[in-house]
Formats: structure tokens, sequence, C-alpha cells
């Protein structure tokens, strides 16, 4: 195991810890199947690379770990909340995730629409606490910056363009603007959100999110790439959907060849923002190597 990939398991180690403490179990309440479903979503096994992301950027501006953890459990519990959301029959009708039952085939639809809902509810409420941090107006600052970041100009537009490209063909522009959003904006506050808490220049805040930008769409033809060349087992996932409903995805429209080479190309074009930050943002540098690299 490298190094990179060393602390990557220890900062998800880390996250995962918190969101433990934050949703504790409590099995005296009636709603405790709520909280339940909502750890299942939560605490499952995964890269946590949102939340790298934020604690990464917020290293650059010697952040607290207190404060950049909790913003990456935040961002986590909103990336979890879509994911149950994006797996409903409504939407993409997913029974496998991570490689285990979604989260309405181990429950069922309605509890899984409430966990997507208090979790959402709950990233919030974190970030929002003095423990996240001292200065309200950084609190509010991300407030803001989530919510612009998931709301209908982002995550969850974009996931409404998702769901009528299944109707209409779409053309490169409006695929790169889909992804932007449905993925590339929670990729961005989570980049974004360390030079929030670091109270940071505009000029540094400019660079993560061009670094982000470039970063969100290398990991999204990846993840296309996957979706054709992986396997279930290794994707935890089913694959091939997109061919099945007839979707225009980035390889569809590039070929698998171009495609990787575009990845490529965007990681590279991704860490040279990151040139005025010198060796303390060698974490994201290696991060961006890592997503156009893997196989889940």
């Amino acid at each position: 195991m490298s190094d990179f990939q060393k602390q990557l398991r220890e900062n998800a180690k880390a996250v995962t810890d918190l969101l433990d403490k934050l949703l504790p179990i409590d099995d005296e309440k009636p709603e405790s199947k709520l909280i339940e479903a909502m750890r299942y979503a939560s605490l499952s096994s995964g890269k946590r690379i949102r939340p790298f992301l934020v604690v990464s950027s917020a290293e650059i501006f010697g952040v607290a770990s207190q404060s950049s953890l909790r913003a990456a459990a935040a961002i986590e519990m909103v990336h979890c909340y879509s994911l149950v959301h994006d797996d409903l029959p409504a939407m993409d009708d997913d029974d496998l995730r991570r490689g285990q039952p979604t989260c309405h085939i181990k429950y069922d639809e309605a509890t899984a629409i409430l966990a997507g809902d208090a979790l959402l509810t709950k990233a919030f409420e974190v970030i929002a606490e003095e423990a996240t941090h001292a200065d309200p107006q950084v609190r509010a600052n991300l407030v803001l910056g989530l919510a612009k970041a998931i709301g209908e100009e982002g995550m969850v537009g974009g996931q409404m363009l998702d769901l009528l490209a299944e109707q209409r063909e779409l053309d490169m522009p409006e695929i790169t603007r889909l992804q932007r959003m449905k993925t590339g904006m929670l990729i961005g506050i989570s980049c974004e959100a360390g030079a929030i808490l670091g109270k940071s220049s505009e000029q540094n805040r400019h660079a993560l999110h061009a670094y982000a930008h470039d970063l969100g769409l290398a990991f999204q033809i990846v993840d296309d790439l996957l979706d054709v060349e992986g396997t279930a087992e290794e994707v935890g996932k089913q694959t091939g959907k997109d061919a099945d409903a007839g979707k225009a995805t980035f390889v569809s429209l590039l070929g698998q060849e171009r495609a990787r080479d575009q990845a490529d190309m965007l990681a590279q074009q991704a860490i040279q923002h990151l040139d005025l930050f010198k060796e303390q943002a060698d974490p994201l540098r290696e991060l961006a190597g890592f997503v156009v690299e893997r196989r889940t």
C-alpha cells in the first residue's frame, strides 16, 4: 500500500468514526429504524473522496482537524443522501451499492426516502454548530456554499437532467453540464470548504474551484468507463445500465480510448491549478492520479 493510499484510508476511518458519533444508536426511540437506516447508508465502506478533499484542502491553510473533519462528515452525509435517493425505483432503480443491498432494498422505500432526508438535514445541523468553527460567518459561508452546490442549480438539478437524458439524446456540452451539476458541484464545495474554513483569499478559492472542476469531470469519465469496462463485483454496483437505457455518456460519444485520454488530460490540468500551493497540495495532486487509475 502506498503512502497516499494509507493516508486516504486513515482519513476515511476518521470520517467514519465521526459519523458513528454524530449518528448514535438509541433502540429505545420509536424512530430507531430511521437512525439505523441513516447509519447503514453512511457508515458502509467507501473511499470517502469528498471528505478527503475537504481535509486536504483545509490542511493547506492550517485549519484545525476538528473543524475540517466535521465539515467533511457533513459533506459525506450529503453525498450518502444523494446515493440513497438516486438508487430509488423512481430514480436509477439500483439494488446494489458498494457491494451491499441499497437502502430501500435493505429496509423499504419510505424508510430510504426519510433516511436521505434526515442525512441532508443533519449535514446542515453539523455545519451550523459552533464546534465546526468559532466564527459564525465562516459557518454561514459553508452553509451557503453547500446549499448552492446541491440545490436546483447543482446536484439536484443535475439529477433532473439525468432523468431527462433517458428521453432524448444529449450532445457533449449538455452531458458536460449535466455531470458538472450532478457530480462536480459537490466535489467543488468539498475543495473550497478548506479555503472557507481557513478564511483564505478569493484567489485561493478560485484555484481550488478550478482544480475541482477538472477533477470532477475526470471522475465522471472514469465512472462512465467503469460502467462499460468493469464488473459488478469490481465496481460494487450494477454495470452497463447507461448503455441498456440508451443514455449518452462521455464514453458513448468519445469511445473508450478517447475518453480515457480525456480523463488523463483533465487530471493533469487539475494538478496545474495547484501550483500556487506548492508541496502543501501534494495530497490533492496524488488524488487526481488516483481518480483516473481507480477500478472501483
